[in-house]
């Protein structure tokens, strides 16, 4: 069975971070193993709390994962600060580290902020130059580039812009800033999504992320595994679940519920 690896924060409702990421990479047909960031309070209204590990224990945890079950692909979610992101780097590029999807997560679904100012330079110049291909939003892309994206075709020139700012590829996904489910890959690759009127977004990014990340270490090229984790992700949107009393989390084991449920 092919590995994959997640780096990211626990959500203690389960909707996203640490717990989406591996219901995602289990639904998708890969070993998953996690790394934690951070300790997160936080329920589908928000966030009331964040604990971060230290950067000593989380080297701790990727020496134990590196040295043992080598990760056929690495998922990056939430780090929230920069020694944290040095330290994933450095340990990312001490082992080979392959297939390393990154989405830049700096604002929850909530609106809460997830990662301190000092931190954005650090993914910038630390994290985003090894990645195979990072996942953007947009709020996300206009503060990796500098600019203002309001179209499609800003869209694409932030898309490409972050390829030659970072030499990985970049998925800008549209969202409801622009469009509700049309994303497209540095190199003007779009990718339309069916668009679900299911308002329980909660974790959308992470679970993207790791379907994509699930899909390259099965050994999927990059456009075909982005295809297939937004055909995932449209799935467990389309099933509607609905917990929690602001954005709900999706239906991440929706092949396997049954439809009488």
């Amino acid at each position: 069975m092919r590995t994959a690896l997640t780096i990211a924060g626990s959500d203690s409702c389960g909707g996203a971070g640490i717990q989406a990421d591996i219901k995602t990479m289990t639904m998708n047909g890969v070993y998953a193993m996690s790394a934690i960031t951070a300790l997160t309070a936080q329920n589908t209204t928000g966030v009331t709390g964040i604990s971060e590990v230290t950067p000593e224990f989380l080297g701790k945890q990727l020496d134990a994962i590196f040295e043992d079950i080598f990760p056929d692909a690495v998922k990056i979610g939430m780090v929230s600060s920069s020694s944290l992101i040095e330290v994933i780097a450095e340990k990312l590029q001490q082992y080979g580290a392959k297939n390393i999807v990154v989405d830049p997560v700096m604002v929850a679904t909530s609106g809460a902020r997830l990662i301190e100012e000092s931190a954005v330079e650090a993914l910038k110049t630390k994290l985003l130059p090894i990645a195979t291909v990072i996942t953007p939003n947009i709020p996300e892309a206009e503060i990796l580039t500098g600019m203002k994206i309001t179209n499609e075709a800003e869209m694409e020139q932030a898309a490409d812009l972050l390829k030659q700012q970072y030499g990985c590829a970049a998925l800008v996904k549209g969202g409801h800033c622009i469009n509700d489910a049309n994303d497209v890959l540095s190199g003007a690759i779009w990718f339309k999504g069916k668009r679900i009127d299911n308002p329980n977004t909660h974790g959308t990014g992470c679970t993207l992320s790791s379907a994509i990340a699930s899909n390259l270490a099965k050994g999927q090229d990059l456009q075909a595994s982005v295809s297939n984790a937004k055909a995932y992700l449209s799935g467990a949107l389309a099933a509607m679940l609905d917990l929690g009393k602001g954005s709900g989390p999706m239906a991440h084991n929706f092949a396997l519920i049954e439809e009488d449920e």
